[in-house]
């Protein structure tokens, strides 16, 4: 039994080394630290592996995606915001409600765009969830970089599509995963809730 046990560590551990920073990076996420994104970073680039593998082709071409996004958010979190000649915290704010058509017409025209791409030339097994998770995830991680509370909303959808989606696939590390996540992604949402209180006095 515990040789399986050794052998399952040793045929996964990139899997598993992926899921560990990956719940790194929600915790960090949650507390507004910036080593969010270095963990983003590391585990964005594991998952590449994992998820070519797996033939989850738009979430592999996700984590290119992801390895930019994080150099950004690494950027915007660093520098923060100007206030009076001298550099403050980047703070929590609201979505502007201007912003949510934009980010609903780009999330649908992800979808179809990664759907397509998907049918036609992968051997996907499940191309409609695949690119829907993966056009969220794009417009999610945006607003995180930005410190967009709503974004935690969109997480928590993401999250649970995609535990449904790795329990198929039997990506279990990832489906463990992704479930803390789904905790977390109500945790942060709580989290960053105060934080706007506290800002607003």
């Amino acid at each position: 039994m515990s040789g399986e046990i050794v052998s399952w560590l040793v045929h996964n551990w990139i899997e598993i080394t992926g899921a560990v920073l990956g719940i790194l990076y929600v915790f960090f996420s949650v507390k507004q630290n910036i080593l969010t994104w270095l963990t983003g970073l590391l585990t964005s680039l594991l998952y590449i592996a994992v998820f070519f593998s797996s033939k989850f082709y738009a979430d592999m071409s996700l984590q290119f995606y992801y390895v930019a996004i994080s150099i950004y958010g690494w950027i915007l979190w660093a520098r923060g915001k100007k206030v009076n000649n001298h550099n403050e915290e980047l703070p929590v704010s609201r979505t502007p409600k201007k912003t949510y058509p934009v980010l609903f017409a780009v999330s649908i025209v992800l979808w179809i765009i990664i759907y397509i791409i998907l049918k036609k030339f992968t051997d996907s097994p499940v191309p409609v969830g695949d690119s829907f998770t993966t056009a969220l995830s794009i417009v999610a991680t945006w607003m995180l970089a930005r410190k967009l509370i709503e974004h935690w909303i969109f997480w928590i959808v993401i999250d649970l599509i995609s535990l449904a989606l790795y329990i198929y696939k039997g990506l279990y590390p990832t489906s463990l995963m992704f479930l803390i996540y789904t905790g977390a992604a109500v945790w942060g949402y709580v989290e960053w809730k105060k934080s706007l209180v506290q800002q607003n006095g």
